[in-house]
C-alpha cells in the first residue's frame, strides 16, 4: 500500500528530476505549479535573477469560488496568472508541472494560463 507520503516523496523525486532540466529567464520564466489538498497556486519565476515576476492561487481575493480545490479554481487561477504576467509584458513561459502529472487541476490550470495570452 502506497502512503500519502511515499507519494510526495515520489513527486518531489519526479520534480527534481524535471527542475533539473528547466530553467526560467527574466525573458522566458517558469510558471511553476504547486496544488494542495485545498489550494493551487501558480507562480512566474525567474530562476537566473532568483525573483517571483507574478504569482496567483486560490487564495486570492479575485478568485471567488464556493470551493478552491477543483478544476473550476484551477482555470481561475490559470488566467489570473496569465493575465498579470501579460501585464508585467511576459508572454512566452516554460511550464513547470511541479512533478504532478499532466492531468485535471493542473492541466486545466495550463489551457487557462494559454488561452489569456501565455506561450508555452
Amino acid at each position: 500500500m502506497i502512503t500519502k507520503a511515499d507519494k510526495n516523496a515520489v513527486r518531489k523525486k519526479r520534480h527534481a528530476r524535471v527542475r533539473a532540466k528547466l530553467s526560467g529567464t527574466a525573458v522566458r520564466p517558469r510558471l511553476n505549479v504547486f496544488r494542495s489538498n485545498k489550494h493551487i497556486y501558480a507562480q512566474l519565476i525567474d530562476d537566473v535573477n532568483k525573483v517571483t515576476i507574478a504569482s496567483a492561487s486560490s487564495l486570492d481575493k479575485d478568485v471567488n469560488l464556493d470551493s478552491t480545490s477543483n478544476v473550476d479554481a484551477a482555470v481561475k487561477v490559470g488566467e489570473l496568472v496569465a493575465k498579470r504576467a501579460v501585464e508585467k509584458g511576459v508572454n512566452s513561459v516554460v511550464f513547470d508541472r511541479g512533478g504532478y502529472l499532466y492531468h485535471g487541476r493542473v492541466k486545466a490550470l495550463a489551457d487557462a494560463a494559454r488561452e489569456n495570452g501565455l506561450e508555452f
